[in-house]
């Protein structure tokens, strides 16, 4: 028989828990029953009941698991550790407030059936905040031209990943992983299932500014070169600009010594102009400093602090 792994990170979701874990396992009994399962939970340090909701769980049921971090990882690290600790066939990754509708699963599992080694869900639409929306698309689109590397619009990283595209991602020893990135460029062939977002279930999401500022800035720094290059392109622009402002105010200043005053106009908007490109692009140049230093610390992607129903002889990655 067949295993199929589901991953659901968490973090503060103490009304969610508990209702995706009943309606994931309602998918398997009613639409999957020639599979076995696992539903792994990892919890990224929440501050609510969502650990003792997880401690019964896992109590009540043995094929429900749970890796507890010994403090918050960040928003990619810990669901790429928790997906790299399933034991299944296939892994599914979806998120706890029920925004990857669990309906999903068995349309997962029979594109995998025909074939297809990842199965990805893609938003068509969403019941989120329109706005919102609207800035992610321009994004996707913005990030999709830039890139060397193809990028997918509208995928939030739920899908079906084959265990041999699991063996992939263990070995990649990637400190900073960024899941949408890594199936763009390493993926399989794959299936995209269109699907609209509903609303979160309950509680209050995690996401804020600056992190969707850093996972765009993630995507940016690890597929594109648009940074260097233009600060490579606009900084030479700048300099020949300076240089010939310099030229024909020394040339006119020969030729007109008393009559043209030079005065201390264009020297400020020059020099104003010069540093405001360049504190630009030194930030932009530190966001790739920073994602090199990232990787060359290799620093372990998750600590656990405690993990529950695994087997003795399963072996932390």
């Amino acid at each position: 028989m067949k295993k199929i792994s589901v991953m659901i990170p968490c973090y503060n979701e103490e009304e969610n828990v508990y209702p995706i874990s009943q309606a994931v396992i309602e998918q398997f009994e009613t639409y999957l029953p020639e599979y076995d399962y696992e539903l792994l939970f990892i919890d990224n340090d929440s501050r609510d009941q969502t650990r003792e909701i997880l401690r019964s769980m896992c109590q009540e049921n043995p094929k429900i698991k749970a890796i507890f971090n010994a403090k918050n990882f960040g928003q990619f690290n810990s669901p790429y550790y928790g997906m790299l600790q399933t034991t299944g066939d296939a892994t599914i990754t979806m998120v706890c407030d029920f925004q990857d509708p669990p309906e999903l699963i068995p349309q997962y599992v029979h594109a995998w059936e025909e074939g297809y080694k990842i199965v990805i869900g893609i938003k068509t639409s969403s019941k989120e905040n329109p706005v919102m929306y609207f800035l992610r698309s321009c994004y996707y689109k913005l990030i999709k031209k830039l890139s060397d590397v193809e990028q997918i619009e509208h995928f939030t990283g739920s899908g079906l990943y084959d265990k041999s595209f699991m063996d992939v991602c263990r070995n990649l020893k990637d400190p900073t992983p960024f899941m949408r990135g890594i199936v763009a460029e390493l993926g399989y062939r794959r299936k995209e299932i269109p699907y609209e977002q509903p609303k979160r279930r309950a509680g209050k999401t995690s996401n804020n500014f600056y992190k969707l500022f850093d996972a765009a800035m993630l995507s940016i720094t690890s597929y594109t070169k648009v940074g260097i290059r233009l600060a490579t392109i606009l900084g030479a622009c700048s300099s020949c600009l300076s240089i010939l402002v310099a030229i024909i105010y020394f040339v006119m200043k020969l030729l007109h010594w008393y009559d043209y005053p030079a005065g201390m106009a264009p020297l400020i908007i020059g020099v104003f102009l010069m540093l405001s490109v360049q504190t630009f692009f030194i930030g932009m140049i530190g966001e790739y400093v920073l994602s090199i230093n990232q990787r060359v610390m290799n620093r372990p992607l998750v600590i656990e602090e405690e993990r529950l129903n695994f087997e003795k002889s399963e072996e932390q990655e």
